[in-house]
């Protein structure tokens, strides 16, 4: 592909979430347009299955960006949010068949980000444009170190923020004007559910999985003590699917509080007691989980980031860095800025800043 002229390159990105599908234009780092398309519950119930919404959120982007005067025919490419893929290093992916073929099964799972690829190909390829993704949440550069869990038959899985947290680690390397594979870093997506890595040498050597393990977070339990996990297992008050919803949707602060809503869970702890205890124990144990992967690094941390919605709360990060500055530097990056990470993977493939991967070949398709 020629670079472009003086307009610079022209790209669509595209994120798929429950309830909406987010898009934006930019041209080279510059946001043009950013839009949010919210769709009904009563709307999407006419859909079996996640994948059976494309046809539905394709024709919901074409007419948005004709109304916005944004002809496809006019990009440089389109690039979207990854979705629960087979374990891959991180980067970003030309959408091919296999990764359509994967998504269509949806054998790791129904998740809205499963759509982000398909919408990409379907706008892309009428107009020869290419299609990607960038860092899906299925992104492994674990070590084989890392994987033992203590029982074999059951490893260790890398699932994590990969997109916002390697992009907020990108932004402070360029901020320090040193190159990202130089830095070791901690990072924390404090979001609904909260992803820890370990950052060395340009990869994510070690992650805290949200939906296994770690700290609990505003809908999920985390770690649990594993006997009574058994016990609970068996003793009939749960279905196995009843049981995997509670772990990551109905556990940690709004199990505590009532609340999944961290400025709510804020403003009312300083009049309830269970409520602040609650509190404490989440900063607590985001804090422990520092600390572990602190040792990863061999206690060699440059920086530790601190990203994701949470770290909107003043409070909340006031008495993380309390407990964690001991160990390195502190820095926040507030936000998740995933639409805006997305195009600086695309970006860097068309810069000639790094080669796009090809799923199909990474999995052996």
């Amino acid at each position: 592909m020629q670079a472009p002229g003086r307009a610079g390159w022209r790209v669509l990105a595209i994120d798929p979430g429950s309830t909406s599908t987010r898009w934006a234009l930019y041209v080279d780092d510059n946001p043009v347009h950013e839009v949010t398309l919210r769709h009904l519950d009563a709307e999407l119930e006419a859909y079996v299955r996640v994948w059976d919404q494309i046809p539905y959120r394709l024709e919901r982007l074409r007419s948005s960006l004709a109304g916005r005067g944004v002809r496809v025919e006019d990009l440089h490419g389109v690039v979207a949010r990854g979705g629960l893929l087979a374990p891959i290093p991180g980067g970003t992916y030309s959408v091919d068949a296999a990764m359509l073929d994967d998504l269509a099964r949806a054998e790791r799972g129904e998740h809205a980000s499963n759509l982000g690829a398909p919408l990409a190909a379907h706008l892309a390829e009428p107009a020869g444009l290419p299609a990607w993704v960038v860092d899906p949440v299925s992104v492994d550069e674990m070590e084989p170190v890392a994987r033992l869990s203590g029982l074999p038959g059951i490893e260790r899985r890398s699932l994590c923020h990969a997109l916002n947290m390697r992009a907020a680690a990108r932004r402070l390397a360029q901020d320090l004007g040193v190159p990202y594979p130089s830095l070791r870093l901690v990072t924390v997506h404090l979001g609904s559910g909260v992803s820890l890595a370990a950052h060395r040498d340009g990869r994510m050597v070690d992650v805290c999985n949200p939906n296994d393990e770690g700290p609990f977070s505003p809908e999920r339990t985390g770690s649990l003590p594993v006997t009574q996990m058994v016990d609970l297992c068996f003793s009939g008050r749960y279905t196995a699917d009843e049981l995997k919803r509670a772990l990551v949707r109905r556990g940690g602060l709004v199990a505590y509080t009532g609340s999944r809503h961290l400025p709510d869970v804020l403003a009312r702890a300083g009049a309830d007691p269970e409520v602040r205890l609650a509190l404490d124990a989440f900063v607590y144990q985001v804090a422990k989980e520092v600390g572990a992967l602190a040792t990863v690094l061999e206690g060699r941390v440059d920086w530790i980031l601190l990203t994701g919605g949470g770290a909107h709360a003043a409070e909340l990060v006031a008495a993380l860095t309390e407990r964690v500055r001991f160990l390195a530097p502190v820095r926040v990056d507030p936000g998740e800025h995933e639409l805006e990470a997305l195009v600086q993977g695309a970006l860097r493939v068309l810069r000639n800043q790094e080669p796009a991967r090809f799923y199909g070949i990474m999995c052996g398709g």
